[in-house]
């Protein structure tokens, strides 16, 4: 029998990343952040100047990516709504972590995301984190394309206004200079381009359960995602 899986998808912004640790951290579940694989790519393939125009050069590069997702002791000082670890991204052995986070990588992220062979090249990659005792999948096609058989799935949704205060708020925790109507600005334009694409568009599965999350706690939201698991696994 597979290992369980819940499949967390929704619009950049969403809170995803957070409620996966926090659900991923009450169940003693793996994580797959499946974003970063996408950002892993754009920014791995933007360092070694690998052309954008080269779909193949950019699908064998994401092929034979080396990641692993490790969540950690947090340091307690900074711990957010009762969370005690934090996801730490291991590529080729070495910890990388806040140049996946810049709005440039992110843009990256999404461009590389829209190619056909990229998605098929990590398509497997993804697949292969199905481990026990469970998998927590974070992304815009975990539901859909990736685990359609996952027998819990959540997709998560705010405005697009709270989206870009969360990220504004984000980028000044961490000392990072934003603009707040350019943000809304990219998150307006990026959810055009998610949701338009070709290749597996950021819509909800037919069977997954959806959360608006512009007026809910973390706390509140974790709740809501556990109570789902109980019933459904």
């Amino acid at each position: 029998m597979l290992p369980p899986v819940l499949t967390i998808d929704g619009p950049s912004g969403s809170g995803k990343g957070t409620i996966v640790q926090h659900v991923a951290q009450k169940l003693g579940w793996h994580v797959l952040d499946s974003g970063a694989l996408y950002r892993l790519v754009g920014f791995g393939s933007q360092n070694n100047q690998l052309s954008f125009e080269n779909e193949d050069e950019i699908a064998n590069f994401g092929a034979h990516l080396d990641v692993e997702f490790k969540l950690v002791a947090a340091d307690s000082s900074q711990s957010d709504g009762g969370v005690t670890q934090e996801l730490q991204i291991i590529l080729e052995g070495k910890q990388v972590g806040a140049e996946l986070r810049t709005e440039e990588t992110g843009k990256l992220a999404s461009i590389v995301a829209a190619m056909p062979k990229v998605r098929e090249a990590l398509f497997q990659r993804q697949r292969d984190f199905r481990q026990n005792p469970g998998l927590v999948a974070d992304g815009r096609d975990m539901g859909t394309a990736i685990f359609p058989d996952a027998k819990a799935k959540i997709f998560l949704t705010a405005s697009a206004e709270e989206r870009a205060q969360r990220r504004y708020k984000q980028l000044k925790s961490k000392g990072i200079d934003g603009n707040l109507a350019a943000l809304l600005r990219d998150i307006n334009e990026r959810d055009e381009r998610d949701s338009s694409r070709s290749a597996s568009p950021l819509k909800p599965a037919d069977d997954a359960i959806q959360i608006d999350t512009s007026d809910l706690s973390i706390e509140q939201v974790v709740e809501k995602v556990l109570a789902i698991c109980e019933k459904q696994f």
